[in-house]
């Protein structure tokens, strides 16, 4: 069953035993968005990596930073004849350091960084167009957005999503601590679940790095 926001709520205040009067739609929004941006922050997934191209122009070392933008992944450029190159991520003091004449058009960035908020740099300063391909992760898509949406989570990892939000509901009604604690525990194995998924098995290659084996406690023949 994939969880929509309307049946998340019926379940949330099924198991806390607690109706509308206390965790209104306002309340049950603010609960769910949290327990979301902890599972977000517990684990990374493939479903919140994005990839965006520009273009960056000459003499201009700036790039826009997408607005759904959490963290920058990787930053490739492409030349005029197709080559590709991947920049390396410095600090904006090492790249003053490397290029103190930022105004002057030079050649093939080599280096780029976090500027600000909205902006982050290359060095050296480029001289020509160059088609820039910058791997992200997004800001995840949340299942408040309406009671009919659904989202990565929703649908394939419902007990993780529950369990977040129940640890978040428990402490927003000072419920017994033998709950929230019991509830922190399931939310711990489905995450761990969840991260060996999205962070293991998700990224090997069986042909590559080999089908993943459990060990078996076996006793040896000899001892019979």
């Amino acid at each position: 069953m994939s969880y929509t926001f309307a049946n998340l709520k019926t379940d949330i205040r099924n198991f806390t035993e607690v109706d509308s009067d206390v965790l209104s739609d306002s309340v049950l929004t603010t609960i769910v968005k949290n327990a979301e941006n902890r599972i977000y922050r517990d684990a990374d997934s493939d479903d919140n990596r994005f990839y965006a191209t520009s273009n960056l122009q000459a003499g201009n070392r700036y790039v826009t930073i997408p607005s759904d933008l959490r963290v920058i992944r990787y930053a490739q450029l492409t030349d005029s004849s197709g080559n590709q190159v991947f920049l390396e991520k410095r600090d904006t003091s090492f790249m003053a350091e490397y290029y103190n004449t930022p105004g002057t058009q030079s050649g093939l960035p080599k280096y780029y960084g976090n500027w600000d908020a909205n902006y982050w740099v290359v060095a050296p300063t480029p001289d020509s167009t160059y088609l820039i391909t910058l791997a992200y992760v997004k800001q995840p898509d949340t299942i408040t957005a309406s009671d009919a949406t659904t989202t990565y989570v929703s649908n394939k990892y419902q007990d993780l999503l529950l369990y977040g939000s129940l640890v978040e509901a428990y402490g927003y009604l000072k419920g017994p601590g033998d709950m929230l604690q019991y509830y922190e525990g399931s939310y711990q194995r489905a995450l761990q679940t969840y991260a060996v998924e999205q962070q293991g098995r998700r990224r090997r290659d069986e042909w590559q790095d080999g089908a993943l084996r459990t060990p078996l406690k076996s006793e040896s023949p000899s001892k019979y």
